[in-house]
Order: structure tokens, then C-alpha cells, then sequence
């Protein structure tokens, strides 16, 4: 968003936002969207900050969590599980800068971020969209416009069939949790690799529904030409370990000609 008034800016401060929040609250939930479902994590070192888009998004139902660097957003995920979205500030006061960790959460997950910073050059803004973001949001910032812009990532992304926690049950038989990368058969730890991983993510995510081959490619592999015969190669791995029998797989469908399915028991 490009501001040209310092009046602009005043009232679109922290303190001037927080304050409409409080009188005029945010509205608009599409019917049919239950926010209270979705689970936000901030990444932002400014606690005004934090605490304005924190505020937005609790007005308008999401649970929320709130981080002042990366590395504590890395400790809140293995501790809490994934969640729903992030928002993500670039500049980070020591350590990984937000860049940096949203390279470390899509190395192994599907995460959708925004990121939500100051930072407006061009080549920042095209390489956070091309490789890591599904949007990015420049401050100041119109505190409805991003609850709007987290809601229709969410609606675009996938419906979450399972309660993202630090261990997804799918049932008796299989467990995930993603932030380590393993996955528990009948109680037996089995290791991930990263692209396992994040390709499991994105099939669970849409459970019960048919994930096309190009979606999961343009997923997994945002910046190369990848083709089928490489992501047939991860779903024969990964059927190989969460499988009881891989030849007639229970949970991740072949559906011929379109995609996959992760078939909900």
C-alpha cells in the first residue's frame, strides 16, 4: 500500500488503528467461515505491533499467538504445531530474519505466510511472492484489510481436515507431527525427509478431496520444473512408510489422470 500523506500515516499507526479496533470493532465474516478454527502465528519484534494486528484478528474470531523472533516462532511451532497462517515481519532484531524463517517452515510444510512489513522494494516484494508468500502486506496497513487478505488465503488454501496440534492424529493406526518430521505407525516412529513431509502436509490438509498432480508440483517445488515421474517417486516413498500395505494404500488414492487423495478413515 503506498501512503502519500503523513496524515495517512498518523491513522494508520499502531496506537490510532488499535483504538478503531476497540470502538468500531471488524466485521465482514463470510458466512460459512468459522475463524475460530484457525489458528494465526505473529512474527514481529514491535509489541505495538503485535499487539494491533493481534487484536484484529481476535475481534474477528482467530485464535492467535504472537513472537518477537524467528527463533522463537520455531520453538512455538514444535511446541504448539503448525499453525492455520502466519503473518511475517521481515526485520528480525537478531538471528534469522523473516525471510530466512520462512525458508526453514516451507522446507518441511506448506505453511501459508504473509508477510507484514515495512520493507516496500520491489525486488524484497518479488522475491518474498515468487518463493515464500501467498501475500504481502505493506505497513502502515488498514487492520479490516488484512483480516480480509488472512481470510482469503485460508479459503484458497485448503479446508484443514485435521486439528493441526504438535501430533496430527489421523487415526488408530497413523500419527504426524511435522514439526520434527516423523510420522508414528501403530505406535513405531518412522523419519521423514523434509519433502515428505511437506508433500503429506499439503494431502492432509485436503483430506477427503483430490489434490491435483500440478497443484502439489507447484507446492513442492515452487521455483523448478518439475514433473510427475518425480512426485510419483515421493508418493511410492511415502506410501513405503505409512502404508501397511503399500501395494493397495489405505490413505494416500491414486485418482488417475487428475491427482491424489489422502481418503479420511
Amino acid at each position: 500500500m503506498v501512503v502519500h500523506s503523513a496524515e495517512r500515516r498518523r491513522n494508520a499507526s499502531p496506537a490510532h488503528a488499535l483504538e478503531r479496533i476497540r470502538f468500531n470493532g471488524i466485521t465482514g465474516m463470510t458466512s460459512g467461515f468459522d475463524a475460530n478454527a484457525y489458528r494465526i502465528l505473529i512474527l514481529d519484534d514491535n509489541f505495538s505491533m503485535q499487539r494491533l494486528v493481534s487484536t484484529a484478528l481476535q475481534k474477528s474470531g482467530f485464535q492467535v499467538s504472537a513472537v518477537s523472533s524467528a527463533e522463537e516462532g520455531l520453538e512455538n511451532i514444535q511446541r504448539f504445531g503448525l499453525p492455520h497462517l502466519a503473518l511475517v515481519d521481515i526485520h528480525m532484531p537478531y538471528g534469522m530474519n523473516g525471510l530466512e524463517f520462512c525458508e526453514a517452515i516451507l522446507n518441511f510444510s506448506d505453511l501459508p505466510i504473509i508477510m507484514l512489513t515495512a520493507v516496500d522494494e520491489d525486488e524484497t516484494i518479488i522475491q518474498s511472492i515468487d518463493q515464500f508468500a501467498e501475500d504481502y502486506i505493506t505497513k502502515p496497513f488498514n487492520p479490516g484489510e488484512m483480516v480480509a487478505r488472512v481470510r482469503r488465503v485460508l479459503r484458497r488454501i485448503g479446508d484443514y481436515a485435521y486439528t493441526l496440534t504438535p501430533e496430527t492424529v489421523v487415526d488408530e493406526h497413523l500419527t504426524v507431527n511435522f514439526p520434527f518430521q516423523r510420522a508414528y505407525i501403530d505406535g513405531v516412529e518412522v523419519a521423514l525427509t523434509p519433502t515428505e513431509t511437506k508433500l503429506l502436509y499439503i494431502l492432509m490438509r485436503n483430506a477427503g478431496q483430490t489434490v491435483t498432480t500440478d497443484f502439489i508440483l507447484r507446492r513442492l517445488w515452487p521455483m523448478e520444473a518439475a514433473y510427475e515421474d518425480r512426485l510419483r517417486v515421493y508418493i511410492h516413498r511415502l506410501r513405503r512408510k505409512i502404508e501397511h500395505h503399500p501395494e493397495l494404500p489405505n490413505y494416500i488414492i491414486s485418482q488417475r489422470g487428475i491427482g491424489y487423495t489422502f481418503a479420511r478413515n
